[in-house]
């Protein structure tokens, strides 16, 4: 194997890598995100008193807002990002797009108070895009 082939498969599991993760910082975004507030109902005794049900629903709440958030990110990366996309996107609208991409990974981390993850998450990008116009 070549030290260029062994670059860009280096590279490659990099930007799949970083890719996985805008999913995961987006998931995690909405996933904190507060839920709206239900409006309170009036318990009919004591024991219906109970927070559990609320609970639940915020619960709820967020794990639709994460799963709902996923689907949006994996929806644009379908129709543009990926290999096999419906409209593929190259040249300076990639660059356009993979800045929009990894930015709101980045954003994403930054919202939800992991400012050190989202340098990092910036600094990684960084280095899989340099390798990746190294290789080709």
């Amino acid at each position: 194997m070549s030290p260029g082939a062994a670059l860009a498969g280096v590279s490659a599991t990099l930007g799949f890598l970083l890719e996985l993760a805008v999913y995961v910082a987006a998931g995690y975004w909405g996933f904190t995100r507060r839920p709206p507030r239900l409006p309170a109902r009036r318990a009919r005794s004591a024991r219906r008193a109970r927070r559990a049900r609320p609970a639940r629903l915020a619960l709820a709440a967020r794990l639709v807002s994460a799963l709902a958030v996923v689907a949006l990110m994996a929806g644009v990366w379908s129709l543009f990002g990926a290999p096999s996309a419906l409209h593929p996107v190259h040249g300076a609208g990639r660059a356009v797009l993979e800045l929009g991409w990894f930015g709101a990974g980045a954003a994403a981390l930054v919202a939800t108070g992991r400012r050190r993850a989202a340098l990092w998450f910036a600094a990684a990008w960084a280095v899989a895009t340099v390798l990746e116009l190294t290789v080709s």
